[in-house]
Order: structure tokens, then sequence, then C-alpha cells
């Protein structure tokens, strides 16, 4: 599909792809992944719907009549993507994407839900919406590959705003010059900080929602008549610039086949409810462990590790030994490494205030230590190692060559099926059956934004 012409910005490439689409257009691949996204999402909204950082961020909304999953209050368009986006982050339990990194139905699945109330919305065309606004984050994280993490910023949270609302914009079926200007209003809304690293706070959890909040405010004003500007991605001080500074952008992957190849359907469903690249460490050392290898004796555990991860789960070494709170340990290596060797799973009940004092895994965790492996292919895929040194001199290692629940070993239905459920149980939901079935509803482009009231329930 060719759209571009000498003068056209890239965003106005993108505006062109996006009024050409419709819900028929989608391939069956396609809206599979964006069912499971959704389902994916609901669940995992229900799972956090009990913890204090979804109490806190609730009791900052504003009052309306828009729902938040697994919950009866009622609040306003923007506070809903809000609180939305933040629960469905909130564990790290959400997909991710090989080859950004970045999580796409935390931010576009809580917009368009929103979005779908406010604008009365169809589900076919919410179902658009969602598949639109996630092949374009998936997209834009191809295009500047490591460089926004480097940067200082978050990925899912600034590529996240233009996506989704690049997402409401598609599913309102707005034209050329609205879809330039939202874009354009998006550049200075996007936002989010990395340095939660450096402590365990809370704000990684909360971009997706800021970023879906922000994208209704960003298409809204577009749609008023606000204008923004038409080069907000390669301008002079525009977002490739801003966000990505240390390389060149590579903005043939945005364009290449876009229309005819979606690169979402290789969206990776999380096995474990922690950072995207700790998940195969996790794997490596489980490997480990049914290997029945021996706990004590142990010199040290190595990790060979990419490069482009070191500043965000490997250091400072001392805290990831040692993770000050329990959101804290999701992104530490050494901790995932140990859980996998002392307890042989990752699961929500596992990154806890008291699993953080557990002896056990702490006396692990200072033994884990990492060395940077030159060949090490990410962010084209995520890998793991772990090689024990015992004191005797012997050895044993173990190798995760991929990410379970991507290309390479995708989650069946089924097994998308039984996370859902495990979530809303954690959530201490008692009606998965319900909630299943609105989502299915949904997924299926069946019926109007009615059924979005269903996963109040």
């Amino acid at each position: 599909m060719k759209h571009d012409t000498p003068t056209q910005s890239v965003s106005e490439r993108l505006a062109a792809w996006g009024v050409s689409m419709s819900p028929e257009s989608l391939s069956d691949a396609t809206r599979t992944k964006s069912r499971d996204i959704l389902v994916d999402i609901v669940g995992l909204c229900v799972a956090a719907r009990h913890t204090d950082y979804v109490a806190a961020t609730k009791a900052a909304s504003e009052p309306g009549d828009h729902i938040v999953i697994g919950h009866a209050e009622r609040v306003s368009a923007s506070s809903a993507a809000l609180i939305n986006g933040t629960a469905a982050h909130g564990e790290d339990f959400d997909d991710t994407f090989e080859g950004g990194p970045v999580h796409s139905g935390v931010v576009i699945v809580p917009a368009l839900l929103a979005a779908a109330q406010k604008y009365k919305l169809s589900n076919d065309r919410v179902m658009l919406g969602i598949a639109a606004g996630t092949e374009l984050l998936c997209r834009l994280a191809l295009t500047l590959p490591k460089a926004v993490h480097k940067a200082g910023f978050h990925p899912t949270a600034v590529l996240g705003t233009f996506a989704a609302t690049f997402g409401i914009a598609v599913a309102r079926g707005a034209d050329e010059k609205t879809i330039v200007n939202a874009l354009g209003i998006a550049g200075s809304t996007a936002s989010g900080i990395i340095e939660y690293l450096g402590d365990g706070s809370w704000t990684k959890r909360m971009h997706p929602g800021w970023s879906a909040q922000s994208a209704l405010r960003s298409f809204a004003m577009a749609e008023a008549g606000f204008f923004g500007p038409r080069m907000v991605f390669e301008g002079t001080h525009g977002a490739f610039k801003t966000f990505a500074p240390s390389i060149e952008p590579k903005t043939d992957k945005l364009f290449e086949a876009l229309g005819e190849t979606f690169v979402m359907d290789t969206i990776t469903f999380k096995p474990y409810p922690c950072g995207t690249m700790v998940q195969p460490y996790i794997d490596a050392a489980m490997k480990l462990r049914a290997k029945t290898v021996r706990l004590d004796g142990i010199k040290r555990i190595v990790c060979k590790t990419a490069e482009g991860i070191v500043h965000r789960l490997w250091e400072p070494i001392e805290l990831k030994r040692r993770p000050p709170t329990a959101y804290a340990a999701k992104f530490s290596t050494p901790f995932g490494v140990a859980l996998g060797l002392t307890r042989g799973h990752a699961d929500l009940g596992d990154f806890t205030d008291d699993a953080i004092e557990d002896a056990e895994l702490l006396r692990l965790c200072a033994l884990v230590d990492f060395e940077i492996d030159p060949n090490n292919p990410y962010p084209a895929a995520y890998t793991g190692h772990v090689r024990i040194e015992y004191e005797d001199g012997s050895i044993e290692e173990a190798d995760q060559g991929h990410m379970r629940g991507g290309s390479e070993e995708p989650l069946t239905r089924e097994e998308i099926d039984t996370k859902f459920r495990a979530n809303v149980a954690f959530g201490g939901h008692d009606n998965a059956d319900a909630l299943l079935t609105a989502c299915n509803e949904i997924g299926a482009m069946k019926g109007g934004y009615e059924l979005i009231a269903e996963l109040a329930k």
C-alpha cells in the first residue's frame, strides 16, 4: 500500500493509512490477536482491583458515567482510561512486543473502551481502533529500537500516547486532517520517565493510563479544530529527536508493508508477572531446578545478558540483589533467577512484601551477577542464560533462547483464557464466565458500546 509523496510528513502518511482502514480489512490473525489482547487486559484489571495503587488512582478520579473494569463506580472518560490503564499494567503481567520493547494493550484497550463510551461506538469500530493503535505502537517501537529507554523515557508511555490517539481517531472515522492534528497534539502530551527504576516507586504503573487519557484529550482537541504540528515525529524538535536522540529513526520499519503485514500479530503474552526481559532468565533457572541442581556450595551465579537491559534490570546491582519493594522485585533479574531456582514458579503471589524478605531468596540473589554478551540479539529477541559456578569447580548452566508466549512458543487460546480466569480469581471476582462472554462478544465485533458496561460487573 503506497500512501506517501515527497511532501508528506510521517503523520500525514499515517493518516492516509488510517482513513483507508475498515473492520473488514483486518485479517483473521489480527482479529484474533486483538481479541486476546482485550481478554488479557480485562483479566489484569480485575486482578489488580483491590491494590493500593488502584485505590489511590481511583481516589484521584473525577465523577462521570464511564466504567472502571471490575468496579461498581462510574467516573469520567479520562479517569476511566487512567484507572484501567494503571490497573492493567500494575503487576507487569501484560503483553509485550519483541523488537520494542513496548506494552500495547495497557494503553490501547483502556483508551478505546473509554472512547467507545464517549462517542457511542459500535464494537467493530472499537476492535478496529485496538488493532490500528496496537500496530502503530509496535511499528514506532521498531523505528526507535532501544533509543527511547536510553534517553531515560518509557517507550510504552511516550509512543503509546501517539498510538492510542491514532487508534481512537481510526475508530471514530476521523478524516486525515484531524488525525494529523491529533498526532501533533499527542506529541505535547506524551511523557513518562524511568526514574522509578531507582527505588521501586509506582510511576511506571500509571504510565499507560496517563497515555490513554492523554490520547482521549489529544483527539478531542483535534476534532474540535485545535491545530497540531504536522511534522511532530521528524521535525527539528519532534518526537524522534526529543525522545530518541541517540539514533537515526528507522522510518522504513514504520511504513514497510503498512496495511499489508501486521507486526502486532507476533505480540507476546507474558507467562510471569514481572519485567519482560527477566522472564527468559526465570525459565532458564527453572530448567536448572528441574535437573535438581544443588543450591548449596555455590560460588556465584552468572547470567549472560544484553547491554541494552543492564541499566534497567541489573543496575545498581546491590539494589537488584535486595529489592526495596515488591514492585522493584519485578524488575530485578537476580530476584527472578532466585525465584526460578528456589520455588520453580513466579506467580502474582511470589512478588510480595513477604517474598522480598525471604532469607533463601535473598541468599541466592546475593550470588547472582551478570556478564554482557555482545552477540545477544536484544531487542529482536529476548533470551536468558544462567550459569551456576560451585565452590568445588563444577558448573551447571541452562539457556532459554526465546521468550515463552511469543512467536516461537505462543500461548494458545486456552492458555490465554486460563490466565484470564486465574487473574479474575486473584482479584476476588466470582464470575469469570460473564466477563469472558462479554469480552468475546466485543472481540467478535458484535453489538455496540453498551456491552462494555458488562466489564464493570
